[in-house]
């Protein structure tokens, strides 16, 4: 049996993150990963957006951690180690009633911690992104786009030079704890004991949550995953900012977002589902267009080709209330050096140094 000071399960950012944050000489970090590589689910599909961090009730982890999140990685891509850009954010509002929920939702957001945040009317707004069509709009400066490929490179990289072994092809399949260590088996039947785990697995958090005994639905921690696709323009605008809609229930609505190269996407719908399907219908695009013409008139399924889509993790279920992100040290539990991230969805890609500094400060008596 292999000894070691921790193991993380799962190497999307989030973990990946982890692992640069607690790996060092003087301690033994092993990642653990389903999949061949890193960040083929979750990490790899959504928005690549920065997030300023609009959308979430004050002091809720969800909120501070994008905060600190975004200011991270600002700082960290000053240097050029991945692709980072502030490009603004624009909210829009097409209509009285929703500028009357801007009003509304820049005021929470200002007071959440946002910064930056001014209202346009609907002028200042078409005249900033051309083609627009607005009553209102919220401005957001502080948001922006990323290469999540290249920050997840960059925290592997950092993790690897700092000791981290990664055990790609491998699950987790069991987990006790006995003598003060958490004895665990892997799916290619090794054993390994450890001081302390750090449950990272996104989509399949829970389950992993589940394997030392903890009861998933008593506690909360049930996933339920929720499917979003994304379309992408055949010729894209020369859009200078990301354009959103007011959000709605399970989402922030279908916006717009560039990437690095100026090409514009759109997405992602929501669709709860029972299973990873990650096709996109191609059906789809002309509600996509409908959807987005309400603030960018004039198109077209037509202009568009499917794209992508992306699974989120979320702990609220079609008719459940929001909920914040679980970053849980499972002592009250009675499972100690145990930390399960379970429901780390947007702005999980934003807040992910920011939740790495967090695990580092619930696992320092074990550390």
């Amino acid at each position: 049996m292999e000894s070691v000071d921790g193991v993380i399960v799962g190497a999307g950012v989030v973990g990946l993150a982890t692992a640069a944050r607690l790996a060092s000489p003087e301690r033994s970090v092993v990642v653990l990963e389903r999949h061949p590589r890193h960040g083929v689910e979750t990490s790899s599909r959504n928005s690549e957006v920065v997030h300023a961090g609009l959308y979430y009730p004050k002091g809720s982890l969800k909120s501070r951690l994008c905060h600190e999140g975004r200011r991270a990685l600002y700082r960290m891509g000053e240097g050029g180690a991945f692709f980072i850009k502030k490009t603004g954010k624009l909210v829009v509002a097409v209509d009285a009633a929703e500028a009357a929920g801007l009003s509304a939702m820049a005021a929470k957001a200002t007071d959440a911690g946002a910064e930056g945040l001014t209202l346009l009317d609907g002028a200042e707004a078409m005249r900033r992104a051309p083609g627009l069509k607005a009553e209102a709009a919220l401005w957001s400066p502080e948001t922006g786009i990323i290469d999540s490929e290249e920050l997840m490179l960059h925290f592997k990289l950092k993790a690897e030079d700092a000791g981290a072994l990664f055990l790609f092809g491998t699950d987790l399949k069991a987990a006790e704890r006995a003598n003060g260590t958490w004895l665990l088996t892997l799916s290619t039947g090794e054993k390994v004991a450890a001081r302390w785990v750090v449950n990272s697995a996104g989509l399949h958090a829970d389950k992993v949550a589940a394997l030392p005994g903890l009861d998933i639905d008593a506690a909360g921690y049930r996933l339920h995953w929720c499917k979003g696709d994304y379309f992408r323009m055949k010729r894209s605008p020369a859009l200078p900012h990301l354009v959103y809609p007011m959000p709605v229930k399970h989402g922030l609505g279908t916006h717009m977002t560039l990437d690095r190269e100026g090409g514009v996407r759109l997405g992602p719908d929501t669709a709860f589902m029972d299973s990873l399907d990650y096709a996109v219908d191609p059906g789809k695009a002309a509600a996509f267009a409908q959807s987005v013409s309400r603030y960018w008139p004039g198109l077209t399924a037509d202009d568009l080709l499917p794209d992508q889509s992306g699974i989120r993790p979320k702990l609220s279920g079609p008719q459940d209330p929001w909920r914040d992100f679980v970053v849980a040290e499972e002592s009250p539990r009675g499972l100690p050096g145990w930390v399960n991230l379970v429901g780390i969805e947007s702005p999980g890609l934003t807040a992910s140094p920011a939740i790495a500094d967090l695990v580092a400060s619930l696992l320092k008596p074990a550390l």
